[in-house]
């Protein structure tokens, strides 16, 4: 089987020769693979590039998946010597250095000072048009074999892009008391990612297979916000999404950390096609028991722990866990493995190669 037609039979829940793979990774993690694998340093992106995961790497490993890169060419956004890096969207966010690596917290929240909405109409949002959907047929053509995504984990990212603009605090009492400049400027990034994610669809002419979106709802034991709230204020916006997605042929598939069980339902009845990345050791996200109660409707993107298993196991335990996914619903359909979010800089190599071959991609 292609690595297309694998990632269709799982989501299809049809036979196919093995489960089919993802990789997600940290910049830390993905430059000691290039090292092992002989690639060398990765292209420097320019700021504004709308990309993800090192196609190099997955070739390495063998995964079934490719996601689009979608080249900037807008207005120009401003480079520091000091490694902080801004967005498209004014945030920026400086390195900070914790036990395993480098992670980027926000140092300038340019939402911070939104008092009414006409502060936020006056603010100068991203413009989908600052992009070049014309490359993104290209890469379809040079992938046609595998299964192409298009977005990634913050695509969309309302609570998460937001906060990091705004203040966390401020964001989750603007969801808390439903405050009208907080809702308007969460209703502007979805506007964005909504149509960016509509001219790229258009552009690829039904050759996507999965339009990936994230916003994170869960904590460890439950979710961040009340399933009541969550329906009133997020559900349409996924909704919206899942239905744009499916007008091209293409599948939803979901991010969000912690734990969501509360709103499984929800995701059935609004048509959500994949789940990532089921982290499962949140309250009520073990994985065989989501595939045996929602997986008729709904297929995992992930599973594999990176908070115990990856970093802290051995090459047999990780192979252990994924043949355990494998054997207990995988391989009947239901299941693409990878890790159950980026895997982090503290993970041993060999552990993250034991996940692959597990599977069966890499030898």
């Amino acid at each position: 089987m292609t690595p297309r037609e694998r990632v269709q039979a799982a989501i299809g829940r049809q036979p196919m020769d093995r489960v089919p793979a993802n990789y997600l990774g940290t910049p830390e993690i993905n430059e000691e693979l290039r090292r092992l694998f002989g690639l060398g340093p990765e292209p420097d992106r320019r700021p504004g590039d709308l990309v993800d995961y090192d196609w190099d790497i997955l070739d390495r490993l063998g995964t079934d998946l490719r996601v689009l890169r979608l080249p900037y060419h807008g207005p120009e956004i401003p480079r520091f010597d000091d490694g902080r890096v801004q967005n498209i969207f004014g945030v920026i966010r400086r390195p900070v250095r914790n036990e395993a690596g480098l992670c980027m917290e926000s140092c300038h929240w340019p939402y911070a000072g939104f008092r009414t909405i006409a502060d936020v109409e006056a603010f100068r949002w991203p413009d989908p048009s600052w992009f070049d959907y014309g490359e993104l047929p290209a890469q379809c053509r040079r992938f046609d074999d595998y299964a192409i995504v298009y977005g990634w984990q913050g695509n969309m990212d309302l609570i998460n892009g937001t906060a990091f603009g705004r203040g966390f605090e401020q964001t989750i009492l603007d969801i808390a008391t439903e405050d009208p400049v907080g809702l308007a400027t969460m209703e502007r990034r979805f506007q964005f990612c909504h149509e960016k994610t509509r001219r790229a669809l258009e552009a690829c002419g039904g050759r996507i297979d999965i339009v990936w979106i994230g916003d994170d709802y869960g904590t460890q034991k439950g979710l961040l916000v009340s399933p009541v709230k969550w329906r009133k204020l997020f559900r349409p916006k996924v909704r919206a999404m899942i239905d744009l997605a499916h007008k091209y042929g293409a599948r939803l598939m979901l991010h969000s950390c912690g734990s969501t069980r509360a709103i499984w339902p929800d995701f059935v009845d609004i048509g959500l096609d994949i789940y990532d990345t089921v982290q499962p050791e949140a309250a009520g996200m073990i994985p065989e028991e989501l595939a045996a109660e929602f997986g008729r409707h709904i297929c995992l993107h992930g599973t594999i722990s990176t908070q115990k298993t990856l970093p802290f196991g051995t090459p047999v335990s990780v192979a252990q866990e994924v043949r355990k996914r494998i054997d207990s619903f995988g391989a009947r359909g239901g299941l693409i493995v990878a890790p159950s979010h980026n895997i982090q800089p503290d993970t041993p190599i060999e552990n993250l190669l034991a996940m692959y071959r597990a599977v069966g991609c890499l030898n």
